[in-house]
Formats: structure tokens, sequence, C-alpha cells
């Protein structure tokens, strides 16, 4: 931390430094003399070559007391954050829709999940994440994952512990099993808005993702909906993939060799409008990994966390040495003047 004064103004005094040795060192003489020639042929005594110390004693003594008035010390900043995080819920869609390899450009050995979860852990863990900008990183928010096929699984609750999530998160696998295929919409929103509901978080979000159609599940996604914006949770969904046909991993009957094939494939935008328009949300279409990590980017924007910060200035005050020391040499120059080097008359 740098040197600041108090009141500098006092500083100025210090100018009249050598004012103050030279009405200290001038004696005025009450005795006349015709010459000093001779006397000053004379052995001059120690005394008389330190005759000029008082005087600047009390000089240094004047500008220490001046530079003590000015009041020398060093600011320590200190600062108090209080933050107000936000709950969110990523709801991710792992049904067998998900193997279409249409997100990443050029490059059909990545599935859509995949692709998925490199933006959801980039815009959790933000610049740790790697090369993927998907946002700062959400520090400070309580984030859960909840994955759905045929049925809606919480795997992970809200969290403050974003490494496990991120881990939580990169082992999920799509769907294996036929009979558990499907895509419950309905249920995976409803689920993470009972999540949300224990949440004591001022504000509450579910990002939901799928590059389907909702067919399966027990609750229908208006009425999670409408219960999600009852209690004020804000739903950002986000609609996957390419509209009409997308190249999947299949098996060769013939051959036996995996080979990439066109199969259609439909997204219900207007229920995804839907739910975004009722929760005060917003609709989001992803067509490959770019346009996906700027949509959690944007996301990031809308929703951060509300941060009041309170800062507090303590000052480290330096004056006591430097009056001690003026004192101490105003004393002394004191005591030696008026001992040792007392001048006469």
């Amino acid at each position: 931390m740098s040197l600041e004064f108090r009141d500098p103004a006092f500083l100025l005094l210090g100018l009249l430094v050598p004012l103050v040795y030279w009405l200290a060192a001038r004696t005025p003489s009450v005795l006349r003399y015709s010459s000093l020639s001779i006397p000053d042929q004379g052995k001059r005594s120690w005394r008389v070559r330190v005759s000029w110390l008082p005087a600047a004693l009390m000089a240094i003594a004047f500008g220490l007391l001046s530079f003590a008035l000015a009041g020398p010390r060093t600011p320590d900043a200190q600062t108090k954050v209080s933050r107000d995080g936000i709950a969110i819920m990523m709801i991710m869609d792992r049904s067998g829709s998900m193997q279409a390899r249409d997100l990443v450009r050029d490059d059909y050995s990545v599935d859509r999940l995949t692709v998925v979860k490199d933006v959801f852990e980039a815009f959790v863990l933000g610049e740790e994440a790697g090369e993927i900008e998907a946002g700062r990183g959400r520090p400070d928010d309580a984030i859960g994952l909840i994955a759905f096929a045929g049925y809606a699984d919480s795997l992970c609750p809200l969290t403050l512990d974003h490494g496990s999530l991120a881990s939580i998160s990169a082992d999920l696998e799509i769907v294996a099993q036929r009979d558990e295929d499907g895509t419950a919409i309905g249920d995976a929103l409803a689920l993470a808005v009972e999540r949300l509901r224990r949440s004591k978080a001022s504000s509450k979000v579910a990002i939901l993702l799928t590059d389907g159609v909702s067919n399966a599940g027990t609750v229908d996604p208006e009425q999670a909906a409408e219960v999600a914006a009852a209690i004020g949770v804000k739903v950002y969904c986000i609609g996957a993939g390419t509209q009409g046909s997308a190249p999947f991993p299949s098996v060769n009957p013939f051959t036996g060799r995996k080979e990439l094939r066109l199969m259609d494939v439909d997204l219900d935008e207007d229920t995804l409008r839907m739910i975004a328009d009722k929760t005060g949300g917003q609709y989001f279409r992803a067509t490959e990994q770019a346009s996906l990590a700027k949509i959690y980017t944007e996301i990031d924007q809308l929703e951060r966390t509300q941060v009041t910060e309170f800062r507090y200035m303590r000052y480290h005050e330096h004056y006591a040495m430097p009056l001690a020391f003026g004192l101490a040499m105003l004393g002394m120059a004191g005591l030696v003047g008026g001992t040792v080097l007392r001048t006469l008359p």
C-alpha cells in the first residue's frame, strides 16, 4: 500500500526548516570587538566545531513534527461482498435420438449428448472447463441435474460442488434399453420444479434441453409449466439438433459394420415455446455446438448472481514515530544547547 497523508497541507511547514535553522543558529552579539582576526587564528575546540548541532536538531525536530501533523498513513481496504445466488436445475435429454451426429460440423464421431455435456460443463465451470466458452462460470449458484428419456431421474441435487456435478454429467449415457426410451418432458420439468421449490434461493431457473417430442410420462408439459410459473421458476428451453433428418449410427445387417444412416427426426418447438412463454423464460434453437455454446453464454448473461459490495477503508497511522523522534530531538537540542554547547553571553 502507498503512503498517503490525512492533512497534507502541514507538509508545507517543512519549507520553513531552513528558516528555523537560521533563527536557532543566530546568536546576536552584545559585545563589540575591534577585530576577531587574532582569536580566529587560535585552535578551535570541539565545542566550537559542533556549535551548530542544537540549531540543526531543532530544525530536524521541526521537520519531523510537521511530517507527523500531516498524518502519514497507509490504507488497508476491506470489502464485504454479499451474494444472492441463483438455483439452477439442468434438465438434459438422454433419449435414443441423442445419438444423432449433427451438432459438430464435419465430425460424425460425436453424438448430441456428448456435445451437450461438454457445453454444460463449460457453462458451470467457466474457464476451467477447457476450450469451449459458454459463460463465465457459476461459482456462487447451486446447480442440479435431471436426466430424462422415458422416465425422469434426479442425478444431482442442487449443489455448490460443481466439480462433482461435472463428473456426474460426464458419466451420463444415452438410454440403452428400448423400454426406457422416450421423451418425458412433462415429468422431467415437474421433477425439476419440485427440486427448485425446496430451494431458498430468491431466483430459480430451469434449463430444459431436448431434441424430440414429448411422448412419454404421466405429467403434461403444459401442467408442469403452469406449476413452474406458479412458484416463480423461469424455464429456458433449448431445442437441439437439425429438423427433418440427421445421421445416426447403425449396424449394416449384411456386413455387420457400423455406418451412418439418415433418419427422420422431429422437434416439438411449439411445446418448448409454450413452456418458455408461460414461465417468463426464452426458447432457443441450437443446430450445432457453436450455437449451443452461444445460447448458454446468453443465458449466463441473463441470469447472473446479484452482488452487493460494501467497501470499508481502514488506515494504519504512522504519525507516532516521527512525533516521538521530533520531540526527542527538540528536547535534546534544549539539553545540549543549555549545557555543553551553551553559548555566552
